[in-house]
């Protein structure tokens, strides 16, 4: 009979180990983990090609509509872009929005290459024409909006990169594989940066 109850013992200590392993063997966060993208060089020339926005100025606060703040269906939209002085040499240009302030690094919020280096302005809640978006650190292609912890306000950065070459990439290809690709064709880039907090 004791032998009986020592192994039923020995069994349910095994089976708690095990219960307990795989508990704390699971990855508890929610939060997407970003993708550390890759350093872009500087470009040889930089022309004054200019990036802007009407609804917020250079190193302004973001309205929440284009945050995962806004109220549905309004929220989480990409605010209008307009664009200047794009180099007559482009043949296309790429966008990267990232926030460099995210806890476990540079967080990728929105890319898009093979834009038509003629567009002046990407408008509101919409995806250049003929252009291709990129896999962000939501795990998902298109627009993620500002969406920081609470605490202080992070900087979110527009960036555009006008390029010598249209580039093969498929969709939802990461920030990585874009940067490489801009690394090998750039011309010139653009910045804006927009600020959030909540």
């Amino acid at each position: 009979m004791k032998k009986f109850v020592i192994i039923i013992i020995i069994i349910g200590i095994v089976i708690a180990f095990w219960i307990l392993l795989a508990f704390f063997s699971t990855d508890s966060s929610s939060a997407p983990v970003p993708n550390n993208p890759i350093t872009i060089n500087n470009p040889i020339t930089s022309p004054s090609m200019i990036i802007t926005s009407p609804s917020f100025n250079d190193g302004e606060n973001i309205p929440a509509k284009f945050t995962c703040s806004g109220d549905p269906p309004a929220g989480d939209i990409n605010p209008e872009l307009q664009i200047q002085n794009v180099p007559s040499e482009a043949s296309s240009l790429a966008l990267i929005m990232d926030d460099p302030d995210a806890p476990s690094g540079v967080f990728t919020h929105w890319t898009a290459w093979n834009i038509d280096p003629k567009t002046k302005v990407i408008k509101e809640e919409s995806v250049p024409p003929g252009s291709i978006e990129g896999r962000t650190d939501f795990n998902r292609t298109g627009y993620g909006g500002p969406c920081p912890p609470p605490g202080k306000p992070h900087h979110y950065r527009f960036k555009l990169y006008a390029l010598d070459a249209t580039l093969n990439l498929k969709s939802g290809a990461t920030v990585n594989m874009l940067a490489a690709e801009i690394n090998k064709h750039l011309i010139a880039k653009a910045e804006l940066v927009g600020l959030y907090q909540r």
